[in-house]
């Protein structure tokens, strides 16, 4: 059997709620989300900063993460041009990027993960009225279950 999926991600995914930052049930794998976005044929994007404390290790778990473009210059305004382009991360309905463990670096740099907050903010409403919108999950577990 099926766990649905969070009434909103669902509308999202549906099409009837403009996409945003999303909240994610505590305790509910993130990979929940990446499955249903997959399966309503969003593509998706699962950003794990586990271990990350600074600037660097952000911007370079990005840059792998979500496979960004050589000519990313790993700063605050690339990371923005790099989330409002897209270009070769193409999306016939829309874009989900679940992050994980930034609980970690929320705290070792705030700051930062102030910045962070606001480009994110800035991307979503950048894609919002448009046919391939993005939304992301801020989850507070891990995106995969820990191997055994």
């Amino acid at each position: 059997m099926t766990t649905p999926v969070p009434r909103p991600l669902a509308a999202v995914l549906g099409g009837s709620t403009p996409p945003g930052v999303l909240s994610w049930p505590a305790g509910r794998p993130a990979a929940d989300a990446l499955a249903a976005a997959t399966a309503a044929g969003w593509q998706s994007a699962d950003l794990d900063l586990s271990a990350v404390r600074d600037k660097v290790a952000f911007l370079d778990r990005c840059a792998r993460a979500l496979s960004f473009p050589d000519w990313f210059g790993h700063n605050w305004d690339a990371l923005a041009d790099c989330l409002t382009d897209l270009s070769w991360c193409p999306a016939a309905r829309g874009r989900l990027l679940v992050i994980t463990g930034w609980q970690q670096f929320a705290a070792a740099a705030p700051e930062d993960w102030h910045v962070v907050e606001n480009v994110i903010a800035d991307a979503v409403a950048y894609w919002r009225d448009t046919d391939t919108g993005l939304a992301v999950i801020l989850a507070r577990g891990p995106a995969r279950p820990a191997a055994d």
